[in-house]
């Protein structure tokens, strides 16, 4: 091996080792540690460091976050799309800064009658299901049906009024 391509060979490897060194330094000073998924109407759970104080959603229609104990917080998708949550410690200090992507629930069937749409989880039986972007109807009565359910079975729970 000659001296001009074994120096250029060190050369690289002197530049390939100041790159890789720096990626992880971008990382974090971008503060975008690792993206969290989930489904839309979906939780998760994730851990951060338990020094926190505040947590900030960039896009509260996407997503939403709650503090549990331990630094671990909870993570439902409300809506298709990306945002980010920070979170801080008491001094204002930036700790963590995540992507959240949230997307479409897994085994759902569409239908299309013309330009309405009417969605379906086939979990293991096709049943309705309320989804951004069905028609207007639809997810009207839907979402009806689901809180006259949820209001009968509250009321149950806690049995006839006036005993």
């Amino acid at each position: 091996m000659s001296t001009s391509s074994s120096r250029r060979m060190r050369a690289a490897l002197v530049v390939s080792s100041f790159i890789c060194g720096l990626m992880p330094l971008s990382a974090v000073s971008a503060g975008t540690e690792e993206t969290v998924s989930v489904n839309v109407d979906q939780a998760k759970l994730i851990r951060l460091p338990q020094n926190i104080s505040t947590l900030v959603v960039g896009n509260p229609l996407i997503a939403d976050v709650a503090m549990q104990p331990g630094g671990m917080v909870v993570v439902t998708g409300k809506g298709y799309g990306a945002t980010n949550v920070i979170a801080m410690d008491r001094k204002g200090t930036v700790i963590a800064d995540r992507l959240i992507q949230v997307e479409g629930p897994d085994k759902v069937v569409t239908v299309y009658r013309g330009v309405d749409r009417e969605s379906y989880s086939c979990t293991p039986v096709c049943q309705r299901r309320i989804t951004l972007g069905d028609s207007e109807g639809y997810f009207k009565s839907t979402i009806d049906q689901a809180g006259n359910l949820n209001a009968q079975a509250t009321g149950a729970a806690t049995g006839p009024k006036g005993n």
